[in-house]
């Protein structure tokens, strides 16, 4: 299994003094191994949404130090803004990422919420997946009554503490309660609208949220609340599952606003709630301007909102990433208020190592690479990005075929094969790297000590795998820029005749791609003391050798009847 990661995002109730929040959010900094995401802030809420990662025992102890840091430096008595809250650190949920289960995440919930008890002296209640109690599942229950009415709250049996002290002390009045949940990724999503009436944005949320609006008698909005049989008010449920909303009037934008929780991204995710909100609008006679992002977002949901915009336009989805996620950005307006910057928002993008790549160099660096003193970047590496070139050009003529005036009924097929494409340039692109990664495990093997007999087999065996890993890359090479060729064989047939040319250059790039990564199969394998491995893959390497040689002759034979 691999590293275990959660995420943490505490919601403190400061969103106004910037040096109290810098205090409080740069706490998690000083634990090892724990990375300050995300501090996003807003006046009007007064309340900032903290994003930090690690491994979990580093994230609970970033999170104590955090609900420390803010106990100590935001008076809860003296707080006022938009946002319902009852705590100086109003809601601390901690959510699973990677390598670990909801119930482990849930674990190390109630071993941050004791702690938060016992040393703190905050009391608090565990929600979502950590409540212990049913009623306690949903936060807005939890937190009904907000801060100003903790002291009646913390009196009734019902609703004694999960955690820490459950008498209404002078220190529990400076600090609130705190809520502690393990949860699924939330996405904390806001629309905004061309109205400043809070009572009309509030009517959109309740078209639109889970739980709807209060069934009235008559009037719908003064009218007599009908009960059930037991004495509770009849709802009528909204359009979207996992959508919590409020309206709301930002001051610092001068607009009101729906803010959503969408709590489950793969039931209801953002751009459903984008356009449901824009259609309950429009019949309200508002206009949505756009919409934000409070904290983080992962890639897929900014690459599924810009594959549903671009299918509604009858579009191409085999475009690249980074255009997708401009279209996403723009088709979502989250640009509205302020600059939207990828490598800020995305999570994937947050966490990417930094460290830079042969595929991030630009062309000039990346030839003066290859041409300098080191024998990497090499031959393989070089026919990986060769091919990555060829099945670009079979993309882009699949690309410029499904904007071809007349050809709309076709688009989705030459969407499909465009998106066929993206997937095999995206896979070579990753083989350029990872050629040249496998040539260094070699050179580390070489390096190894060789002292003593058992360091000599040590060091033996390691050049051995390495030895096989360097073969087994070029032939991932090979197979990959063979099975490309499907593009262009496609598009030599069924796309532009105009980019016969362009269609063709790709396929000599795929061939040119599976011939130099077959030289590498076939050096690297002599090398390798365990011959069954060597033989078999040099079997298979001849047979996309050959089956190449046969696509290139045929492709010749058709271009030239063509022009």
């Amino acid at each position: 299994m691999g590293k275990q990661l959660i995420e943490c995002v505490p919601n403190i109730s400061e969103g106004r003094d910037l040096d109290k929040i810098q205090a409080i959010a740069k706490t998690v900094e000083t634990v090892e191994g724990v990375k300050l995401l995300d501090i996003d802030s807003g006046k009007a809420t007064n309340r900032t949404v903290i994003t930090f990662v690690g491994e979990p025992e580093a994230v609970i102890e970033a999170a104590f130090r955090l609900i420390k840091k803010a106990s100590e430096l935001i008076e809860m008595s003296k707080h006022s803004g938009e946002h319902p809250r009852f705590g100086a650190t109003d809601v601390c949920p901690l959510v699973p990422i990677s390598g670990i289960t909801m119930n482990e995440t849930v674990e190390y919930a109630h071993r941050l919420g004791e702690r938060v008890g016992k040393e703190l002296n905050i009391p608090g209640y565990y929600y979502e997946n950590a409540a212990k109690q049913e009623e306690r599942i949903n936060l807005a229950n939890c937190r009904a009554g907000e801060y100003e009415g903790l002291a009646n709250k913390l009196s009734d049996p019902n609703w004694k503490p999960d955690f820490g002290p459950s008498e209404y002390t002078d220190g529990v009045s400076k600090t609130g309660v705190t809520a502690i949940s393990a949860r699924d990724f939330l996405i904390a999503y806001n629309i905004n609208l061309n109205t400043t009436s809070i009572r009309r944005a509030n009517a959109i949320a309740f078209d639109i949220r889970e739980a709807g609006r209060i069934k009235r008698e008559g009037n719908p909005i003064t009218g007599k609340k009908v009960l059930d049989k037991d004495g509770e008010p009849v709802r009528i449920p909204g359009k979207l599952k996992a959508v919590k909303g409020i309206g709301w009037y930002i001051e610092e934008y001068g607009i009101a606003q729906i803010s959503y929780n969408l709590t489950n991204i793969s039931i209801t995710p953002m751009h459903i709630a984008f356009d449901e909100s824009c259609k309950s609008a429009r019949e309200r006679g508002i206009r949505v301007t756009g919409s934000e992002l409070v904290g983080l977002v992962p890639l897929k949901a900014m690459l599924d909102a810009a594959d549903y915009f671009l299918v509604k336009q009858e579009r191409s989805l085999g475009i690249s990433e980074s255009e997708k996620i401009k279209i996403a950005v723009k088709s979502l307006g989250l640009d509205d208020l302020k600059p939207f910057i990828p490598s800020e928002k995305i999570i994937e993008y947050i966490l990417a190592d930094g460290e830079k790549k042969l595929v991030d160099f630009n062309l000039n660096d990346f030839a003066d690479e290859t041409a300098g003193e080191s024998m990497a970047p090499g031959g393989g590496s070089i026919a990986a990005y060769v091919g990555t070139l060829g099945v670009s050009l079979g993309t882009m003529v699949a690309n410029l075929s499904c904007h071809k005036a007349g050809w709309d009924d076709k688009w989705e097929f030459y969407s499909k094969w465009a998106e066929k494409g993206q997937a095999y340039k995206n896979r070579l692109l990753y083989l350029v790297d990872e050629d040249t990664n496998a040539f260094n495990k070699i050179i580390d093997g070489f390096r190894m000590p060789k002292n003593s007999e058992d360091e000599k087999e040590i060091r033996k065996q390691a050049i051995e795998d390495a030895t096989k890993y360097a073969t087994e890359i070029p032939f991932q090479v090979m197979e990959t820029a063979y099975q490309s060729m499907e593009v262009m064989q496609a598009m030599l047939k069924e796309g532009l005749q105009s980019s016969l040319s362009d269609t063709g250059v790709g396929v000599l790039c795929a061939r040119t791609a599976v011939l130099g990564a077959y030289f590498n199969v076939r050096i690297n394998a002599k090398e390798i003391k365990d011959r069954a491995f060597a033989d078999k893959i040099l079997t298979k390497a001849k047979k996309i050798y050959q089956a190449t040689l046969k696509i290139e002759e045929e492709t010749m034979i058709y271009i030239d009847g063509k022009m």
